[in-house]
């Protein structure tokens, strides 16, 4: 009896896995231009997070085929949300009741949206009213392979104050959700906040239209008494645009923007994650190459105060950010086939990422010295030294790989 009763659940069990989809090929995401988008494959992209709106599973119950569509307008964002599936669980599955999944991505997107194409597609034809919101800092171009030809991209920054761009931000934060990993909206009112914007220019019946590629928010610290230490929040580039170098245009375009301010001491990341880390690698070393400080004779030197003082001075690049530049331009200098070049190089490297183990080994020491015999300490610390040594080789293996690579991009650029 128990046989059949277990074997009886688990067809029950296989069923309702049926009505389970995963919420990342689920949510359909569009950026369209032109009414034939709406039908295009090629212009779908899929989220990369959707646990902060479906949980940690990213799973959706109840639904067959399911599809969550989230269309937006290029330029001003406005939305279009449906929802379709090819099969629902009903009652007849006993106490089992589908996912609200409308309630959950509504209350992330702001309300106003378009329910049915022909709206969205009346919209789109109002598209052409659109312009960017606020001042003009920066245009450049990139050449297209698909195209054929070179697209213009010009970035901007803007705040609460123009127009309507309270409510486009609202649908441009939308994105951070399915993109960022740890995402969250951050309080408009606070007049601290700076928005840069990206958009392209492109053409649709003869006139210039502007499409959203991107944008990044920088919150501005007080430091007394009277100066501000800018700290890039979030950024985003949408999927589309990735790839192509804009998120380096970005970063130089928003240093640039604050170098030229006298009250900035420096700029600084919140939480920068590891893609954000080697784009402001490449984008500092950028700026800072030229500069007297770092030529190959002073590099071989070693870090100096003169550097931090002129790259924070010139820049606003902060002391710890300056030590990382400097050692992606010595590598550049350094023949890392010559043993004592190479040599002096990673024990300037291995030197400062000691650092934090040291500090840890004078805890430990103190700490063992309450617990445990002297004879065992020494045995201890013995242990740790050559894991230690393992430990920092591979920091440093690791640190090398990815300076090469910016070193690489900045052949190229």
């Amino acid at each position: 009896k128990n046989f059949a009763f277990s074997s009886g659940l688990t067809a029950m069990e296989r069923k309702l896995a049926e009505y389970k989809c995963n919420t990342n090929e689920a949510i359909q995401l569009k950026l369209v231009r032109f009414p034939e988008d709406l039908e295009d494959d090629n212009t779908t992209f899929n989220p990369e997070y959707s646990h902060q709106v479906f949980g940690d599973d990213e799973v959706a119950f109840g639904y067959k085929g399911l599809k969550i569509l989230l269309y937006y307008i290029a330029g001003n964002l406005s939305t279009f949300f449906r929802i379709e599936y090819t099969s629902k669980v009903n009652e007849k599955f006993d106490c089992v009741e589908a996912d609200d999944v409308e309630s959950k991505i509504r209350e992330i997107i702001p309300p106003g949206f378009c329910t049915n194409t022909d709206d969205f597609v009346s919209l789109l034809e109002k598209e052409v009213n659109f312009k960017p919101f606020g001042m003009l800092l920066h245009t450049y171009s990139i050449h297209n392979e698909e195209a054929g030809e070179d697209i213009t991209y010009q970035i901007y920054k803007a705040d609460m104050t123009c127009p309507g761009f309270r409510e486009y931000h609202e649908r441009l934060q939308t994105f951070l959700m399915w993109f960022i990993e740890t995402a969250s909206f951050i309080d408009v009112d606070d007049e601290r906040w700076n928005y840069f914007l990206v958009f392209e220019k492109y053409n649709k019946d003869g006139a210039t239209l502007f499409a959203t590629v991107g944008y990044m928010t920088v919150y501005n610290y007080y430091v007394y008494p009277d100066k501000t230490r800018p700290r890039v929040s979030q950024m985003l580039i949408l999927p589309p645009f990735q790839g192509e170098g804009h998120g380096a245009q970005l970063l130089e375009t928003v240093h640039r923007y604050y170098m030229s301010s006298p009250t900035v001491l420096d700029i600084t990341a919140e939480d920068p994650s590891e893609n954000y880390v080697k784009l402001r690698d490449f984008v500092l070393v950028k700026l800072c190459q030229d500069l007297l400080c770092f030529s190959p004779v002073k590099l071989m030197q070693g870090f100096s105060q003169e550097m931090v003082t002129e790259a924070q001075q010139k820049l606003k690049i902060n002391k710890q950010h300056t030590r990382r530049v400097y050692e992606i331009l010595r590598l550049r200098a350094t023949n890392m086939g010559d043993a004592e070049q190479s040599r002096s190089y990673r024990l300037d490297v291995k030197r400062r990422l000691i650092g934090p183990y040291k500090k840890k080994q004078r805890e430990l020491a103190k700490m063992r010295r309450c617990l445990r015999p002297e004879e065992m300490t020494n045995q201890l610390n013995q242990i740790d030294l050559n894991l230690q040594r393992e430990q920092l080789e591979d920091s440093f293996q690791q640190l090398v790989s990815d300076y090469r690579r910016v070193l690489e991009r900045l052949a190229q650029a």
